[in-house]
Parts: C-alpha cells; structure tokens; sequence
C-alpha cells in the first residue's frame, strides 16, 4: 500500500492519529493567525474557564445565553474589571467565530463592569529627573526613553536593533497595541548609549553563537522564510534578556527579550527611593511625554498619532494636567487668600480677639477663627 493511501486517521506507522483537543485546535488557529504568546495564554485561560464554568460541556452545546451568564457572572460575583470582562468575551467569541465557525453576533442582556474614569498620574520633570538618576544600566536607559518617546513598557522591551534609525532620528515601532506600526523621535541626548547597548547585545550574541545558540525569539513565519534571521544582530532586541531561555513554541533555546517585571521593579525602588508620594509606574513615563508635549505647544492630533491612539478622545485627557478644562478654574480661596498679601494668619481653634469678634467671629479672609497679627499689612486700627 502506497503511503498515499493510507487513511488520514493513521500515521506512517500505521497507528490511529488521535484527534486535536479543542484547547489545541485553539491554540494552532491563534498561531496560523500570528497573534502573540501573551495572547494565545490569557485566550486559552479564559475558554477553559468557560467551559469549567458549565460543568464541562462542549462549546458546541452551547450558545449565546452560556456565554451570556459566563459573562455576566464575571462582572457580578467575581467583580473583575471591565477590561478584563471585555478579553473573557474576546476569547470565548474568538472560539466561536474562528474555530468552531459559529458567528454569534451582538449579544444582549450582558451585565456589563463598570468601567472607572481615571484620570492619568503625571510625574513633573523635577520628578522624572529624580527617577532617572536612582536607575542605572538598561533600566536607566528603558525609562529614559520611554519618557523621551512616549513607548509602551512592552514596546520599548521588544525594541529590535534595526527599528532603531539613528540617520534619520526615529524609532519604529512596529506591531504596536492594536497591530499597528508608527514612527517616534529618537532624542539626541539618548544616541550615545543606545549605540552602547546595541554594541553590548552583539557582544551577547557572539558569545550565545560560540556556546553553541544564538538564536532570538522572532516570529516563526519570518524564521520559515530566513532561517537565518535569528542569528543576525538586526533582530536582535536592544534589551535582551540576562539569560537564554526555552522557546515555548519551538522548544528550542532562544534568547528573549528584558522582562517587564524587571522595569516594573527598578521603577518602583527608584521611585520609594525618590521619595515621591505618587503611585508611578513605567507606564507613568508615558503620561509624562504627552503631558510634556502638549505643555510645549504641540497640538493634540500629533500627541495622538505619537501615542498610537486610536481616538483623539484617550488623548485628551492628559489635558487635565494643563490646567484646562476643571482644572483652569480659580480656587475662591485663592482669590481671597491671595489678595492678602503679606497678612500673617493664623487660625484660633477658640476663635476670640478683638479683630474676630469685630467682624462676627470672622478674621479678614472670612475663616472662622482667622486672626491678624497686630501691626501687619491689613491689621484693623485700634
């Protein structure tokens, strides 16, 4: 029998080919559609759950009103957020539409989480200024440009050598958040030691190749195409990784990019060590490049196509730091306190004194309890 004929649910060896999971035909289908390994991860989670959510049935069984109280059921008794409510319902209409080929449509009746309005925590320069001086190495660096670009953590650590255009004084982002590719500047003051860590990470290179590796984690599309690849420094990221690692796809040994948690921890020392009294992250950074180019006079549709918004809506909020909108209001207090000039205050818990009781238990600025040192600018005469 030629091997032509041989059934599809028999291998060479003549064994019976045991049929892909569901979770596996998931995962292949992720995969053919080149959607990351963060992905594929949290979309594999959230199917499982579903399923374990009713009693194991088959996706096949069910329909809109299962995915309808899986749904809900995660804003109502787990109290989840509305983002992460939002990816659930990605993943579980993802298995649906692409793998069991079932479109479901817009599904009504959902509760929804209630997405919180925040508005963005923005560190002054003084503030950046202090951060970056308690960093050092590739941290000092990542945060350095993320603050000097406006990247994403996630960007800046899978930066490749070769987005990175010195001649022309631009970084590429490519595959930002929502797949797409945009340009930032590349600041002058940062060229000398990003040519410092390129150089460093080829070093790093030669020295996997003569232990025997040498690959980098790329795309396995690209890898089909030019096997060589991954073994050229042009794809090698700018901030790789301390050590080699296992391929989770490939199995292979690969070296990866920085970890996030590494910025996410030097970030948050810098930041206690500074002593700053605000919840900053790296993403903060991020914030501090918009809230610094709009102050500079750029105008908000450039903020946006720098950020990679998708609606000048997300940029208009960093607004609230310039003093527009809310924030341009004049304070009463200000407008009373500040036309005192020199007067020495002081508040009397008691209340008392000839000036208070002059003016009905009120000082000058209208407080309760305010008084005004005697022979002052404003005292009342005697």
């Amino acid at each position: 029998m030629q091997q032509s004929e041989i059934t599809k649910g028999q291998t060479g060896g003549g064994q019976a080919r045991r049929p892909k999971r569901l979770l596996e035909q998931v995962r292949d289908k992720l995969r053919a559609m080149h959607y990351s390994y963060r992905t594929e991860q949290a979309y594999l989670d959230w199917i499982k759950r579903f399923i374990l959510f009713h009693g194991k049935r088959h996706p096949q069984e069910m329909g809109a009103a299962e995915i309808e109280a899986f749904v809900s059921h995660l804003a109502t008794d787990r109290g989840v957020s509305a983002s992460t409510q939002t990816q659930a319902l990605s993943a579980v209409l993802y298995l649906y539409k692409h793998v069991l080929e079932v479109e479901m449509g817009w599904i009504e009746g959902i509760t929804r989480a209630k997405r919180p309005e925040r508005v963005p925590i923005v560190l002054t320069r003084e503030e950046v200024a202090a951060v970056l001086a308690r960093l050092e190495g590739p941290e000092r660096l990542m945060a350095a440009l993320m603050y000097g670009t406006g990247l994403r953590l996630m960007e800046c650590a899978r930066l490749r050598v070769q987005s990175v255009d010195f001649g022309y004084r631009q970084i590429t982002v490519i595959n930002g958040k929502g797949g797409k590719d945009r340009f930032v500047p590349l600041p002058q003051a940062l060229i000398p030691e990003l040519k410092q860590c390129i150089e460093a990470s080829d070093r790093l290179r030669m020295a996997d190749k003569a232990d025997g590796f040498g690959e980098v984690s790329m795309p396995e599309s690209l890898v089909r195409k030019t096997p060589s690849a991954p073994f050229d420094l042009r794809w090698w990221y700018v901030f790789p990784a301390s050590h080699r690692s296992r391929d989770p796809i490939t199995g292979r040994i690969k070296r990866h990019h920085i970890d996030a948690s590494v910025m996410q921890k030097a970030m948050k020392s810098a930041v206690r060590a500074a002593r700053i009294g605000k919840r900053a992250t790296p993403h903060t950074l991020r914030h501090a490049f918009a809230t610094y180019l709009l102050e500079s006079g750029y105008d908000i549709r450039t903020v946006q196509q720098l950020l990679g918004h998708r609606d000048v809506k997300t940029t208009e909020i960093y607004t609230h730091v310039l003093q527009r909108g809310g924030g341009a209001v004049r304070s009463p207090v200000d407008a009373l306190l500040g036309g005192l000039g020199a007067v020495a205050l002081h508040v009397n818990p008691k209340g008392g004194g000839a000036a208070e009781r002059q003016s009905g238990g009120f000082g000058l600025t209208g407080l309760p309890g305010a008084r005004v040192e005697p022979g002052s600018a404003g005292a009342l005469p005697g």
